[in-house]
């Protein structure tokens, strides 16, 4: 049976071992998804001395049946959209702009309590390295990466203590480089392999975005 870690904290440690290679890149950024992501971007842009941003997604729920996500959005204005869902939903291009105009709102809202005045880093030519506490699905990282695919980040490292192996694999084919500490069989959930998996507050995420 894999190892658990004891908190968000302790994984973002070990993450920071397999990242040493871009301690103080001058083009890198830690970008974190918040909010279970927070703890452990902190601990990886603090052990590498790179800055650290949230950021955020958010997902485009098909109306009436938002479980679907016919997309997502994320920091920076970039949309992804699933062409897929959207022939089935058969949705007019005056719905899809309502439903994410309405997310927009709410990501707004989370990156001015989350950044403050403070304008959200440019990413273009970046070297992005993203940071969530797991993936079960990937699909947020997956929006995550086509939204930086769209702002022109320079290389895309994905970044998580632990997730699926299929996970892993299917989000590789589309990233520059991924670190997953653990992929254990049966995966279970993210929180299954923490010990102390207590939720992350609005106002601890805040803390540590300003530390």
């Amino acid at each position: 049976m894999s190892e658990q870690f004891a908190d968000r904290t302790e994984a973002g440690r070990r993450l920071v071992e397999e990242l040493r290679r871009y301690a103080g890149h001058p083009d890198a950024v830690v970008l974190a998804l918040p909010r279970g992501g927070v703890p452990v971007a902190h601990e990886v842009a603090q052990g590498l001395g790179l800055p650290l941003e949230p950021f955020l997604v958010r997902k485009l729920g098909v109306p009436g049946h938002e479980e679907l996500a016919l997309g997502a959005i994320a920091s920076g204005g970039a949309r992804v959209l699933n062409d897929e869902v959207l022939a089935g939903a058969q949705l007019t291009s005056r719905e899809v702009d309502e439903v994410t105009q309405r997310e927009l709102r709410t990501l707004e809202e989370q990156e001015e309590r989350y950044l403050g005045d403070r304008p959200p880093r440019t990413l273009r030519g970046a070297t992005a390295i993203l940071v969530d506490d797991g993936l079960a699905t990937g699909a947020t990282m997956r929006a995550a990466i086509q939204a930086l695919r769209n702002l022109a980040a320079g290389a895309i490292v994905v970044a998580v203590p632990v997730a699926p192996a299929q996970t892993c694999a299917a989000l590789r084919r589309g990233v520059d480089e991924l670190v997953c500490l653990n992929t254990p069989e049966p995966f279970t959930a993210v929180g299954f392999w923490y010990r102390d998996f207590t939720p992350v507050s609005d106002r601890k995420v805040r803390e540590l975005l300003q530390d």
